[in-house]
């Protein structure tokens, strides 16, 4: 966890600023919870904010410690490929007018800034392991750990080339695999994607019309088909929302072969493009969830261009594991970091805040896959510190980590400074009603 090229009173500050994140915020609280060191809350604050605003920290070098962490657990974590799980999240700052470089990121009232983010996931057992890119849209362009210069806005799905063509340059250890939801349903793209060599796993729109055996046919109607031949296997039983459940899947081969239709904007007036291109032949996976009684709760279908190899029912349990993302964005949101909350006051400087959460978060994933002996004492411990009551089997959550974890370091910091009788007889002074019970 060091930065590289800077000095120690740096490395040491943003040490520090990563432990102070390891801890669950409020809604009401700006800042994060300040350890009980020796420096004042206003001294540990103010030297936030420095840190936050120097330029020095391109936001290339201040991702540094996380891709070591993402190399590092793709080797112990993954075993044929790299799963990166790619989406956007809207930081809602609305009532943050210090921010001068926001944008209106839907209708007139959605007003802050836009996260894309890349998250590694593994192959294996579908744990979330490190953020690979973070891009922050504002008024000003995006603030990308890809480059240290502000880049250009471009639309969500158009940045996906240089994002999915950087990840895959990173040296992860194995061939990547980008996952992405429904938005992501572009022939263009596709094509765009597939002859640059990216391996890529799309959720597709029910609407789309491919070319199935020689025949144009809508998506419902290859289901019905697939349904009909009773192509459809039960693979493995899941959870639909806490809830016991069982996948099934099938599978076929479809062509795109018709012209990409494209929302450009030419002239400062919005056009649909039509771009013409060669067909490209994916896989057509359909996964659908029953519960106990056979009712549907849910089907994907999903086009990739990942090889044979990897069976359909495997690539049906990636898709799945794409919430992890969603799990990631609450640990920034409301689960754990409260980001929306956030005072600084411009997209550079809540950019370096969120590498340096997202390292935080990272620590605790590490914590919660490690199978060491003192990994799960640890997880026992910081459940019992953060109160919080886990559900009848589950061992822990990652936000209850969280909150056990800033208090086990504030204890440390603690114990550091004061001996133990002392705060014994400290403490049983407050439980007595803070009446002295010195009698000599």
């Amino acid at each position: 966890m060091t930065l590289p090229d800077t000095d120690k009173r740096l490395q040491q500050r943003f040490q520090q600023l990563v432990q102070e994140h390891m801890g669950h915020s409020h809604n009401t609280a700006a800042g994060p919870r300040i350890l009980p060191g020796d420096a004042s809350a206003f001294a540990a604050t103010q030297a936030a904010w420095r840190f936050y605003r120097n330029k020095r920290l391109a936001l290339p070098k201040l991702a540094q410690p996380l891709l070591n962490c993402a190399r590092q657990s793709a080797a112990e974590s993954c075993q044929r490929y790299a799963l990166v799980v790619h989406d956007w999240s809207n930081l809602d700052y609305k009532t943050h007018a210090s921010k001068k470089d926001r944008i209106v990121l839907g209708n007139a009232e959605e007003i802050g800034y836009e996260l894309r983010s890349a998250l590694l996931v593994s192959d294996d057992q579908g744990e979330p392991l490190a953020p690979l890119c973070q891009d922050l849209r504002a008024a000003a362009g995006v603030y990308s750990t890809r480059q240290a210069r502000v880049q250009s806005n471009q639309s969500c799905l158009d940045e996906l080339a240089p994002v999915l063509s950087y990840v895959d340059q990173l040296g992860l250890g194995f061939p990547t695999v980008h996952i992405i939801d429904r938005e992501a349903d572009s022939v263009a793209h596709y094509r765009q994607w597939h002859a640059a060599g990216h391996r890529f796993l799309v959720r597709a729109d029910a609407e789309r019309t491919v070319q199935y055996e020689q025949q144009d046919r809508t998506l419902p109607e290859v289901i019905a088909e697939l349904a009909r031949r009773q192509a459809f296997t039960e693979v493995r039983a899941v959870a639909w929302h806490g809830q016991p459940a069982r996948q099934w899947v099938a599978e076929t081969e479809v062509t795109l072969d018709r012209p990409a239709r494209l929302n450009r904007t030419v002239a400062g007036k919005k056009k649909r493009i039509i771009v013409p291109g060669p067909p490209i032949t994916l896989r057509l996976i359909i996964s659908r969830i029953y519960d106990a009684q056979g009712n549907l709760l849910a089907e994907w279908l999903l086009l990739t261009n990942v090889s044979a190899e990897v069976t359909a029912a495997e690539i049906a349990l990636w898709y799945y594991w794409r919430w992890r993302i969603e799990s990631f964005f609450k640990l920034l949101k409301g689960a754990g970091q409260h980001v929306e909350e956030w005072q600084q006051e411009t997209a550079a400087a809540v950019a370096r805040r969120l590498l340096v959460a997202s390292m935080a978060c990272v620590l605790i994933w590490q914590l919660a896959r490690s199978p060491a002996p003192e990994a799960s004492r640890l997880r026992s411990l910081l459940i019992r510190l953060s109160g919080r009551q886990m559900k009848r089997g589950q061992e822990f959550t990652e936000p209850a980590l969280l909150a056990g974890m800033w208090v086990l370091l504030a204890m440390l910091e603690i114990l550091q400074q004061h001996e133990v009788a002392e705060l014994q007889h400290l403490g049983q002074f407050a439980l007595a009603g803070s009446k002295s019970q010195d009698t000599s």
